[in-house]
């Protein structure tokens, strides 16, 4: 295995490892009807490395062990999380980046909330919409909120230029 390779895996892993820990900060937020999870921010990652996709996946996988709403959650949640990482990664324009995350979040995750609250019963479409909308809100916050912002302060910060050249093979790529 190559070095470029093994820094992407470690990358990865500290992407998922920050976004474990992100959501494990505030619980309170991060699991529930009405989420607001700091973490989703990093989801505008896999626009500069498509690896971090996995990680975000296996980050979201290790916080929804903590809280959430069981195994449902933990499967679909992260597999949400790696759709929309994987989406990320391929999106050409920075502005809707963010976007995948919102949309397939309240949709799997809103999903995931209204079958643990009313099962398969006649009250499922009603509580499902409003868990779609409400996880659609917090994610558009977060996301848009602080995740935008991200995606445009990252090629700034000194430090990152330099990495950010190598994964960025010209803004007009994705622009």
């Amino acid at each position: 295995m190559n070095s470029r390779k093994i820094r992407d895996i470690v990358i990865a892993a500290m992407v998922g490892a920050v976004y474990a820990a992100l959501t494990l900060v505030v619980p309170a937020l991060s699991f529930g009807a009405v989420q607001f999870r700091f973490s989703e921010a990093l989801c505008v990652l896999p626009f500069f490395m498509p690896h971090t996709a996995w990680g975000l996946a296996v980050g979201c996988a290790f916080a929804n062990l903590f809280g959430g709403f069981g195994w449902m959650d933990i499967v679909f949640g992260s597999l949400a999380t790696l759709a929309a990482g994987l989406i990320a990664s391929r999106t050409k324009h920075r502005v809707l980046v963010p976007l995948p995350a919102v949309l397939i979040n309240a949709v799997v995750v809103g999903a995931v909330i209204a079958y643990s609250m009313a099962g398969t019963s006649a009250a499922f479409g009603g509580v499902f919409a409003w868990n779609m909308l409400t996880v659609g809100a917090g994610q558009l916050g977060a996301c848009y909120g602080l995740g935008l912002p991200l995606i445009y302060a990252l090629p700034n910060i000194r430090p990152l230029r330099k990495y950010f050249a190598q994964n960025l093979t010209g803004e007009t790529e994705h622009d």
